[in-house]
């Protein structure tokens, strides 16, 4: 199943695998989520993070547990594959994960656009937005289709640009608040309830997920038996430092509800206050980098999952008459469904539909290591109990608080997960009825 000729094996060190890991986590998280967080879960937004820090890392677990035996390129559709076989849920849920990623993409796509427009007296014309948005994905389609050393080199110094930005950013923020550490109270924390905090919980969970991108990798890390679990924590612990800093800097220079009218460009909005429009400039600058890095790393990610369930015979394949390999295929498949997300979705219907489909992979994923796998990868079934728990509880909460502001986008994502569901076993039962009657002949 490995077939590890089609993956450059030792191309990822565990500093590159690192650098992919908080590329994608912080490209999002930071510049996307920081406003849509605090929407929900008002002054608490911080904590929020925090919370969304530890649900991810009993998450982490469970994935490090089984990729550290079973190092692959395929990452979790190969966990789904021992833990269901080749079947329904396998197929479903790996697509669901696929989905999210490219979810995730465009995402990140459009909050370069916003945060770009922030340097133009322009506004925030949707139409503008999405030309930024498809633009990025465009161009992180020709460096992905270069090889993995230019992309390895590029996720190392944009990792360190911006990691070293935000902190920069933070810290005058918070400096500037006389280091406070006191998030802004008025504005709408009285709104908040324990549902909605959890809401924002399941959202920022988003801005984590990012260290899946280095167990889809873990063919390709180097000694993948050791360096994918250290890279995962590794990545998580530089993270929720980070954003802990950037959620305290924001929330001490703007109240709530400034956060939330700015919600697609709040860090921005916070430089305006405390070092005025030169610091709008730097935050603008950062987060370009931060989100072109992001995304760059993200296609590479799942462009390689999705050759790795053509290859498993798990989804079908058509190459519709371009050249090159399965891989340089779903890169286009990657990148065409990205553009069109980032180009007709707003930012707070694109995260709600991640976080949705995220945690319901999740789930199924936790279920099956503690179901299947649990002896042979040595996984501690409380921790495989308590990631499912918190999964779940953040998972209903964001149902119950979306479904009030936003119905149409939780039956879309409702309806999307049946459908993905259904089609894989139409799909599969005719694979392997044309299989079958192959081998009659």
């Amino acid at each position: 199943m490995e077939r590890a000729a089609k993956y450059a094996e030792n191309s990822l060190t565990l500093a590159g695998a690192v650098a992919m890991g908080t590329g994608v986590m912080i490209g999002a998280g930071i510049f996307a989520l920081t406003g849509q967080v605090a929407e929900f879960a008002g002054s608490l937004f911080p904590m929020a993070f925090l919370l969304a820090a530890v649900i991810s890392a009993f998450s982490a677990y469970t994935y490090i547990k089984v990729t550290s035996k079973y190092p692959s390129a395929g990452g979790i559709a190969m966990i789904l594959e021992r833990a269901y076989g080749r079947s329904m849920m396998t197929g479903g849920c790996a697509l669901l994960m696929a989905f999210s990623m490219i979810i995730n993409e465009s995402l990140v796509a459009r909050t370069f656009g916003t945060y770009t427009l922030q340097l133009f007296d322009v506004g925030q014309p949707g139409w503008l937005v999405s030309i930024l948005a498809v633009g990025l994905i465009a161009l992180a389609f020709l460096i992905n289709i270069s090889g993995n050393a230019l992309i390895g080199t590029v996720s190392k110094v944009a990792a360190v640009l911006k990691i070293g930005g935000i902190l920069a950013f933070a810290g005058v923020a918070l400096w500037v608040s006389g280091f406070s550490f006191q998030p802004a109270s008025n504005g709408l924390v009285d709104d908040t309830s324990a549902t909605g905090f959890l809401a924002g919980v399941a959202l920022a969970i988003l801005a984590y997920k990012g260290f899946t991108t280095i167990t889809n990798s873990g063919g390709e890390v180097v000694d993948p038996h050791k360096n994918v679990g250290r890279a995962i924590m590794i990545s998580l612990a530089i993270c929720v430092v980070v954003y802990l800093l950037v959620a305290f800097g924001v929330g001490s220079t703007l109240s709530i509800e400034e956060i939330v009218g700015a919600k697609d460009y709040a860090l921005a909005e916070a430089a305006r206050p405390a070092v005025g429009e030169y610091g709008v400039w730097f935050t603008v600058a950062i987060a370009v980098i931060a989100t072109a890095s992001g995304l760059l790393a993200s296609v590479f990610a799942v462009s390689r999952m999705l050759a790795m369930l053509t290859e498993m015979e798990i989804i079908p394949h058509s190459h519709f008459g371009m050249p090159g390999d399965i891989q340089k295929h779903t890169l286009v498949y990657t990148v065409v469904l990205a553009a069109a997300l980032a180009a007709f979705f707003d930012l707070s219907r694109i995260a709600s539909l991640g976080a949705i489909f995220y945690l319901v992979m999740d789930i199924a994923i936790h279920w099956g290591v503690l179901r299947y796998l649990r002896d042979d990868v040595g996984a501690k079934a409380w921790v495989l109990v308590s990631a499912i728990v918190l999964d779940a509880a953040a998972l209903a909460a964001f149902l119950v608080i979306k479904g009030r502001a936003d119905l149409t986008i939780v039956v879309i994502a409702v309806v999307a997960i049946a459908v993905i569901f259904v089609f894989e076993r139409f799909f599969l039962s005719r694979h392997r009825s044309a299989k079958a009657s192959t081998h009659g002949h």
